[in-house]
């Protein structure tokens, strides 16, 4: 089966490229990064915003779209740009070609409110959406839904793993910048998602006939967020300072300072926004059996030995 990575330069594409090679498939890699394309693999330079770039794709089997942006600000042109109208390209080209399957990589950020949310299943999907990337996910998931093509939705929560340059290293730069605030008692747990499990919940996909639908994907137990914190700040020599802080208090700080870089057209991103303080303040964990049941899938990287091998990889390396 020949099957067209895209965001093959990431994190995730780069590695289901080689999990899906390992598996008798045979990948092509895309993405806008022609220096960070996968060694070994055919690349393709494409923008998939730009129909024009898709013309020197060959016809492949089935697709497996990576490519997003999934930065927590940004504007909000580009976040349309990226994951609303690349995405509707890429199915007008999959449908011209002759594509057989997608598989498509959302987002358990579609699920985010400012609540404790426990073994939610795939219909709890916020009316609100927290940003403009689960804003424009899941204007990409309905275009998905709405193709005439088979389709597999994926929501992956927090991916991790050798060579993330996203969650490990978000929250070292964080424990660097301290104090972090305590929020809750640190209470709040989550699913952390090691990527090949991710990437073998991709194959099953391909696999497994008929398997439309949309999919939790997640870690094998929950974890505390502070916990985590720790095992970084540990692995990596860090003081780790925490300060107990209402909620309250640092959600209207968080909105303060959207308002003030969006009024004022500020570049980069706040130090944290509603979503960063929220995922810290609440507990949002996801239940898998509809995956375990459609597409043969769990996960089987241990939480202790995924976070142990990545803090050894990653020494020094964040």
């Amino acid at each position: 089966m020949r099957v067209l990575v895209t965001g093959a330069t990431g994190f995730l594409g780069a590695r289901c490229m080689r999990v899906l090679a390992e598996n008798g498939l045979s990948p092509i890699a895309t993405g806008r990064r022609a220096e960070a394309a996968p060694e070994g693999f055919p690349f393709i330079p494409a923008d998939l915003a730009s129909s024009d770039t898709l013309a020197a794709v060959p016809s492949v089997d089935a697709v497996v779209h990576c490519a997003a942006r999934s930065a927590p600000w940004g504007p909000r042109a580009a976040f349309e740009r990226d994951n609303v109208l690349a995405t509707e390209n890429l199915l007008h080209w999959a449908e011209r070609t002759g594509v057989e399957q997608i598989v498509h990589i959302s987002t358990p950020a579609l699920y985010f409110d400012f609540k404790d949310q426990i073994d939610l299943h795939e219909q709890a999907v916020s009316s609100w959406p927290i940003n403009l990337y689960a804003e424009t996910k899941a204007k990409a998931e309905a275009l998905v839904q709405a193709s005439p093509l088979p389709s597999t939705i994926l929501r992956p929560r927090a991916i991790y793993g050798p060579g993330d340059t996203a969650l490990l290293p978000r929250l070292q730069r964080a424990i660097e910048a301290g104090p972090l605030p305590k929020l809750r008692g640190g209470r709040a747990v989550t699913n952390i998602t090691h990527v090949d499990d991710v990437c073998r919940a991709v194959l099953q996909s391909l696999n497994v006939p008929g398997s439309d639908g949309i999919y939790n994907i997640a870690g094998p137990e929950p974890l505390r967020l502070t916990e985590l914190v720790e095992r970084i700040a540990k692995a990596q020599n860090l003081p780790l300072r925490w300060r107990s802080v209402p909620l309250p208090l640092v959600l209207g700080a968080a909105q303060l300072l959207e308002v003030t870089y969006r009024g004022f057209r500020l570049a980069g991103e706040p130090r944290f926004t509603r979503y960063s303080v929220g995922i810290f303040g609440y507990s949002l964990t996801l239940n898998t059996q509809r995956a375990a049941e459609d597409l043969g899938w769990i996960a089987q990287v241990p939480l202790d030995e995924g976070i142990e091998g990545v803090l050894r990889v990653a020494k020094d390396r964040f």
